[in-house]
């Protein structure tokens, strides 16, 4: 080839179009500074009424009470239970005093009735066990009834400042989109856990918990993140892949099924109606209901079986639609209006209208309970 041939030819291979950089991965990122998220916090921090106030000590029993009432629960609806529930027992004497059908009363249309009968066992045990004084640390905190590794790690953070990583649904977002962690919840928790811990600052272990209890309720949001306001901007992942949406990676959720039963509605005369206690234990435990057959994915057999009592009943054109965790519920509305005197059944009891707020019930029973008008 002649010399100005080849001359050309380097040029042309000068000329191409310039590679794009490659993005940065998280070993190339700089590590996040707790100490930025602590400066974000104290300029943005929320104010919740269980939070202490800047240079506030955090009462135990406000942080214990709403972590259990905020567990799978929207700070929205926490907040009138939360209030109610600290005028009615202002300490944990108070709530340990307190009847367990009056504690679960109160905790009606709440959901997850379980943290209720935990809440009310375990401020009976800090009373027993402890003195009424919650214990510091995470170790203690875990041999209490209802309280698993979050809970215990919320309470020795928050209320004690102990060094604990408090890992709740805002953790693990921020935590997998800062490390862009492929691996799919819940399989992930555990990484999640560890990497958490990688991230605590020296000091001010109450003030870090929540300020990524707030970064990812505020910021770091499960869809649209406001990543130009994140103080961690620069170190995360996520981010810098521009793609912060994609994590956590969750796995598929299995199909919820349906279950099917028959409400009975009896209503006597002078306007009470039938309820029982639900077991103490399973699914609504010792809370109140109108009788009901059983809860079960396939119809079949006669529902008049489970009759709670010999009467006219009436299917109402009507059904009662919930949905709890794991699967749907369908309940049709049967009714029956029976004579002032009739008695009530072994394990039933009649109640006035006047007197259901005194009774558990939970949000499916409100439903049924429609139904009187």
């Amino acid at each position: 080839m002649p010399a100005a041939s080849r001359l050309a030819a380097r040029g042309r291979r000068r000329e191409r179009a310039p590679q794009p950089a490659p993005e940065p991965s998280a070993a190339h990122l700089p590590a996040p500074s707790p100490d930025a998220l602590l400066a974000w916090y104290d300029r943005h921090r929320r104010t919740l009424p269980w939070r202490a106030a800047p240079g506030e000590r955090q009462n135990p029993y406000c942080v214990f009470l709403s972590e259990i009432m905020l567990q799978q629960t929207t700070v929205v609806t926490v907040q009138p239970y939360y209030a109610a529930f600290l005028a009615r027992w202002p300490s944990v004497e108070a709530l340990a005093a307190a009847p367990l059908e009056e504690v679960l009363s109160a905790w009606a249309g709440l959901g997850y009735y379980a943290r209720a009968r935990n809440l009310h066992a375990c401020a009976r045990a800090v009373v027993e066990r402890h003195g009424g004084r919650f214990p510091p640390d995470e170790a203690a905190l875990l041999a209490l009834p209802g309280i698993g590794p979050y809970t215990a790690a919320a309470i020795a953070s928050i209320a004690f400042d102990q060094r604990a990583a408090p890992v709740d649904g805002n953790w693990e977002r921020v935590v997998s989109r800062l490390f862009a962690v492929e691996e799919a919840l819940p399989k992930a928790r555990p990484a999640l856990r560890a990497l958490a811990q990688t991230l605590l600052p020296a000091a001010r272990h109450g003030d870090f918990a929540q300020a990524m209890m707030d970064l990812g309720a505020t910021v770091c949001t499960p869809r649209k993140p406001a990543c130009i306001l994140c103080p961690f901007r620069g170190s995360c992942a996520a981010h810098a892949a521009s793609q912060p949406e994609a994590y956590p990676v969750k796995a598929a959720k299995a199909a919820r099924p349906t279950r099917h039963g028959v409400a009975f509605l009896a209503v006597r005369a002078d306007g009470a109606v039938l309820v029982r206690t639900r077991p103490m234990t399973g699914l609504l435990g010792g809370m109140s209901e109108v009788p009901s057959t059983p809860w079960e994915e396939e119809r079949g057999g006669d529902p008049a079986a489970f009759a709670p009592l010999p009467a006219r009943w009436v299917a109402l054109n009507s059904t009662v639609r919930h949905v709890f965790s794991h699967f749907a519920l369908e309940l049709s509305v049967w009714r029956a209006d029976v004579p002032a005197a009739t008695p009530a059944p072994a394990g039933a009891r009649w109640v006035a209208r006047g007197g259901f707020s005194a009774e558990a019930f939970p949000s499916v029973m409100v439903k049924v309970l429609e139904y009187l008008e």
